[in-house]
Formats: C-alpha cells, structure tokens, sequence
C-alpha cells in the first residue's frame, strides 16, 4: 500500500513511518525538515513539505492510497491553526486527487468526559490544569474534526490520552466511548494509526487509544505535560 504520512519526523509519525515500512508498504514521510529525518530505505521517499503549504500538500499526496496525519504541537498560550488549516489542505488535496482514505491524530482533550473509576486527584486537580492549558490546541483540534468529517472522505479520527515513550506495542484499547485510562504510548499510537489506514477499520468514526499497560503515573505526566519538561510533540 502507498502511504503518505505528514509529520513524519514527529516522534509518533517515525514510529508510523518505521512501522508502515517494516510491514512492506511504500511511505513518503512528509516534513519541514527532511535533512533531519533519520529513516532510510528503498520504499521510503522523504518529502520537504509544510502542511500549511497547499501546493506542497497536492504534490505529496498524489499517487497515494491512504493519508495518515501525525502533526501535533506542544501546548502554548497562543492561537494554534496547524490542525485547522493544515487539514483543510489535506482534505482538499485528497479530494482532488481522488483519493478516499484518511487517518489523523486529534486528542481526547478536545471533548473530555470522566472516565469510569479515574482517581479524583486526577479528575480535580490535573485534569483542569491540563485542559486549561491545551485549551487553543484543543480548540482547534476541534475545528479540524469538524473539516474532517465534512471532508466526504473514509476517515478515521483518532484521539490518544496522554503520549508517553513506550518501548513496545501493547494491547491497548481502542474504543469509540470513553475509556478509563489518561495515557496512550506513542508505541501504540502509531500502531493504531498503520492499523486503521492500512486495514480500513473504525471508518467514519472518531475513536479513542488508550494504553494500559506499563503506564506512567499522574504526577510523571504532570511534569511534563503541564511545566513543558520534555515537550508535547505527537
């Protein structure tokens, strides 16, 4: 299968980029930075292109089967349009090039509900500072689904809890109702995302991973998330 992914040099879209390959599918990895992309190899083809860019979006998505987006920005105070926008472009590519499948990243930030048995230190105190925080990411998360899914393309929405490094695929959860559980493995992520473009499952729905196993705790992701230590990047 041929593979487009953008944000391709994401620490989520390497994992999807490694992943589609390893599988034998034939991925263009879509970045601003293609000197800095460290993947190589005969199905790879690397392309220096900025989602924001519509011209550059058309040339990389034509002659593709499926699109797969892992574009994600850390958490700022100020106004964020990357998904919005860049999607559109997305979208429009893919319409006029006839191609139907498309899979992206949002995040279970963008309609949060309590989940079943969270802890309440955690629903009262993090949560609030984390939503508060993402707040203009979430928004506009928000917006892109709604492109998305007026887009009239076989789409696949999916919002990860909070990403952490995992070291190996688990069996994770994916689910179209809320799901105890705040973390999802990058790992995992990028595993659902090959699964759901590749395999054509949950089309037309907007779907949670969540990861269950060998999980942070609250306070780890506190720290990172919310004081900006390590970054947010999908």
């Amino acid at each position: 299968m041929k593979l487009v992914i953008f944000g391709a040099n994401g620490p989520t879209g390497r994992l999807a980029t490694e992943q589609a390959l390893a599988e034998g599918h034939s991925v263009t990895a879509v970045t601003r930075r293609p000197d800095a992309f460290p993947l190589s190899g005969a199905a790879l083809r690397v392309a220096g292109a900025d989602i924001m860019d519509a011209e550059a979006v058309d040339h990389a998505v034509a002659g593709h089967d499926a699109v797969i987006s892992t574009v994600g920005v850390p958490y700022t105070k100020e106004p964020v349009t990357v998904y919005s926008e860049g999607t559109a472009n997305v979208v429009q590519a893919m319409q006029s090039h006839g191609i139907r499948r498309l899979v992206c990243v949002s995040s279970i930030g963008v309609n949060y509900e309590d989940a079943p048995g969270e802890a309440f230190i955690f629903r009262k105190l993090i949560v609030p500072v984390l939503l508060r925080m993402g707040r203009p990411l979430y928004d506009d998360a928000a917006r892109m689904e709604e492109i998305v899914r007026a887009g009239d393309l076989d789409w696949t929405i999916i919002r990860p809890a909070g990403l952490f490094d995992g070291t190996t695929t688990t069996d994770y959860v994916v689910s179209t109702t809320r799901h105890p559980g705040w973390f999802t493995s990058r790992k995992d992520l990028a595993d659902a995302l090959v699964r759901e473009g590749v395999d054509n499952r949950n089309v037309g729905a907007t779907v949670e991973v969540i990861t269950t196993q060998g999980v942070p705790s609250y306070f780890q992701v506190f720290v990172k998330e919310a004081l900006h230590i390590g970054g947010n990047k999908k």
